[in-house]
């Protein structure tokens, strides 16, 4: 059967987690959708039993990137897939040079929402992955991946500055403004890798939506970002790389290694911090580029591990993420995009390892 014909009818018996606190004994999957009410052909229905939660969100990951930029379609399949074997079927793709439209025609493979390609300074990010530029051209550049992209627009908000030796913001406060405006007129929400802290303020002032890693964040800014609701999606599995990287870099730059270890050492204080002061935290792995597909359970349980309930942690994967998103849970009528576990999630994140079924378009994918 391809995947263009009818899907069966699936019964899923168990634990159905419609949100942290609701909780159903089944659901029906019909022609692809979720149905809380038995359907005709129930009686030939293909049964699954388990807990289950809707598909995992992987707030910052990207498809079609690898080493050295941009990768094959049979590469970027891989990662999809891999990915998907983990739970993972809802991807903000948070910035390729490749593009996967392709991916929208395959119904087996997670859903994609892109944010363009990344813009950078002008040799001030890893060669082959962004759009380099200088401040003059950035509206003009966040425009175009505005229109490209699935609703967000990423930027490149510091990185090492080699005559500064360190880490430096990227982009000068009215340029910044200027193209958050512009993303927002044209219906896009913006977000910004962020290091270090230099940044932090002019972005947020500026309007942008979310920031990746946050590692920079201070009592200063962490109430900036509380008050005006921006999201941070922290990486963590990404931050355990900073020594090595640090260690690296050493010999030519050693401000910046000395800069990358503080921020490592400081990481799970600084999530903590942001939890506890209101600010929204989802999940993000930055899968692509040096980074493995597929560890979407390890970051949920670093979020733990750095203070955030397991309720939280688990809801920054599922619930919570997808309605940030604008995308739907488990309710009537919606794709039947969830996974199945052997226990209760809530109960131990560490169950996102080990998925029992995946079901993605109402087909069971694994």
């Amino acid at each position: 059967m391809s995947d263009h014909e009818v899907a069966p009818v699936l019964r899923i018996k168990g634990r159905v987690l419609v949100g942290p606190d609701e909780v159903r004994d089944g659901l029906w999957a019909v022609d692809g959708r979720i149905t809380y009410e038995r359907p005709p052909g129930a009686d030939d229905a293909v049964t699954l039993s388990g807990w289950v939660l809707p598909g995992l969100v992987d707030a910052h990951c990207h498809v079609g990137l690898g080493h050295q930029g941009p990768v094959d379609a049979a590469t970027s399949e891989k990662q999809a897939l891999t990915d998907r074997e983990a739970g993972t079927l809802l991807i903000r793709d948070a910035g390729s040079p490749s593009d996967t439209r392709w991916t929208d025609e395959r119904e087996d493979l997670p859903k994609i929402i892109r944010a363009g390609r990344h813009i950078a300074r002008t040799r001030r990010y890893i060669r082959g992955f962004a759009h380099e530029i200088e401040p003059g051209d950035l509206v003009a550049y966040v425009a175009q991946e505005a229109r490209r992209g699935d609703g967000w627009v990423k930027l490149v908000g510091d990185w090492i500055d080699r005559d500064a030796g360190d880490l430096t913001a990227c982009w000068p406060r009215g340029e910044v403004e200027a193209a958050i405006a512009e993303a927002h007129r044209l219906g896009a929400r913006v977000t910004a890798h962020c290091f270090a802290e230099d940044a932090l303020r002019d972005l947020v002032e500026a309007g942008i939506d979310c920031v990746e890693h946050a590692t920079g964040l201070t009592e200063d800014t962490i109430p900036l970002f509380a008050e005006r609701g921006v999201a941070i999606v922290p990486t963590l599995v990404n931050i355990a790389t900073f020594p090595a990287l640090a260690a690296g870099g050493e010999a030519r730059f050693p401000r910046w290694s000395a800069h990358m270890r503080r921020l490592h050492d400081a990481r799970y204080d600084t999530v903590r911090a942001a939890y506890d002061a209101g600010i929204p935290v989802f999940t993000g792995t930055d899968a692509g580029g040096s980074l493995a597909h597929g560890l979407i359970a390890e970051e949920v349980a670093e979020l733990v591990k750095a203070g955030i309930p397991p309720l939280d942690a688990l809801s920054a994967t599922a619930w919570g993420a997808r309605r940030w998103l604008g995308r739907p849970v488990l309710e009537e009528g919606a794709p039947a995009d969830l996974v199945m576990y052997d226990e209760d999630p809530r109960a131990d994140v560490r169950v996102l390892a080990s998925p029992r079924r995946v079901v993605l378009n109402g087909r069971v994918r694994g």
